[in-house]
């Protein structure tokens, strides 16, 4: 069995004396991994580090098996995510995040949206604006996707404002107004509409972290990535 394909480094560890397991999301792929006999050495050591792009070469003897990569170097960006402490924690934050998905199971809409954030330079609300919509999008692709784009109760697709905590659906000013106080506010951007301000991506981080920790972090018993908060703090 074997395969070609690009893909972003997701995490490294060492295995035996000279080899590394490395972790890597896939386009067509998913989050996959494979050994790397001599990923130890000095020759491999700049290549091997999370953030960076390569191209991936697989080899295994049956398709179930751990396999070998070879690896060769596209975009070398590890270097600059960890020369600068927002652009490390956000590294950090999406690795924590590709790492929520299961094995060899593709999702480039992910793997896309991450590289976008991580590339380029980008004002600090456009990439909390970016971050925000990765999460509501991996949500999604956990299972969890929010309904969003029209409100429970009378099925209008205009003037939604608020996000049942319990069913994840929108609901309009209208409906919402005898349980308000209950409901978490939606920012117009998540649904395609105004620019957003710092305080509507405040409440985007909070609806999409209601839900994360929901389903996904109380639901494994996992802390939340220890980046996040810290993160967003310095980006708004």
């Amino acid at each position: 069995m074997q395969w070609s394909s690009e893909g972003l480094i997701i995490g490294v560890k060492k295995h035996g004396e000279t080899s590394v397991i490395v972790e890597a999301m896939v386009l067509g792929k998913g989050r996959h991994l494979g050994l790397v006999r001599g990923g130890r050495s000095a020759r491999h050591s700049a290549i091997l580090q999370a953030g960076n792009s390569v191209k991936i070469d697989w080899r295994a003897r049956l398709e179930d098996h751990l396999g070998v990569f070879t690896m060769e170097l596209i975009e070398p960006r590890a270097a600059r995510l960890m020369a600068e402490r927002n652009s490390l924690f956000l590294g950090s934050l999406l690795n924590d995040y590709l790492r929520l998905l299961a094995e060899r199971d593709p999702h480039d809409r992910l793997l896309f949206m991450a590289l976008e954030l991580l590339d380029g330079e980008k004002e600090n609300i456009e990439i909390a604006q970016q971050l925000a919509i990765f999460e509501l999008y991996l949500l999604d692709e956990l299972g969890f996707g929010l309904d969003i784009f029209s409100c429970a109760m009378s099925g209008q697709t205009k003037g939604l404002t608020h996000v049942s905590p319990r069913t994840g659906r929108a609901v309009t000013l209208k409906e919402a107004q005898p349980y308000i106080d209950k409901l978490l506010p939606l920012p117009a951007f998540l649904i395609g509409k105004e620019k957003p301000n710092s305080n509507d991506i405040k409440n985007a981080f909070a609806l999409t972290y209601h839900f994360l920790n929901m389903h996904i972090w109380t639901a494994r018993q996992i802390n939340p990535p220890s980046t996040r908060d810290s993160l967003i703090k310095n980006l708004l």
